[in-house]
């Protein structure tokens, strides 16, 4: 009897086992059924696109296109340069007439701790930008202007070149 019961066991538990075994194997993925990747929209994203000049928005539809435009010479040897940020700006399509800079020495011969450059944008706004060792990074902003036209207070120097 006891005999009966162990080997009615072992083959159950045999059978339970070659089922699972069974079940798993026909689960898994063959060769021939196996997925077979396909590459995935992350892996295909592009860069974003660069900011564009908005001639008809407003300053603030430009600000990324101005900010963008600072980042890149800030990012070169050229960055203590007024002049590299004002042919970098009229590169992308702001006008120089409208433009303002301060000096990039100070009044003893030294670089200039901060340097500003703007661009009046209408009758109202301006897009002003500040760069140098005080700041560490490129700083952008929309302000109004002031009485005038100007955008920056106190001396700028000719935009003459």
């Amino acid at each position: 009897m006891l005999r009966s019961v162990f080997s009615s066991r072992a083959a159950a538990l045999a059978l339970v086992a070659g089922a699972a075994v069974a079940l798993l194997a026909a689960c898994a993925p063959t060769p021939e059924t196996a997925p077979t990747p396909t590459p995935s929209a992350s892996a295909e994203s592009t860069a974003p696109a660069a900011p564009v000049l908005v001639p008809g928005g407003d300053a603030g539809d430009n600000l990324p296109v101005f900010t963008a435009v600072a980042e890149q010479v800030w990012g070169t040897e050229q960055r203590g340069e007024g002049r590299a940020y004002i042919d970098a700006l009229v590169a992308a399509g702001f006008d120089r007439a409208a433009m303002q800079l301060t000096p990039d020495q100070s009044t003893v011969g030294n670089p200039a701790e901060s340097i500003q450059f703007s661009v009046r944008w209408g009758e109202e706004e301006c897009l002003i930008g500040q760069v140098g060792p005080s700041t560490g990074a490129v700083v952008t902003t929309v302000m109004p202007q002031l009485a005038g036209g100007r955008c920056l207070v106190g001396a700028t120097r000719p935009i003459d070149w």
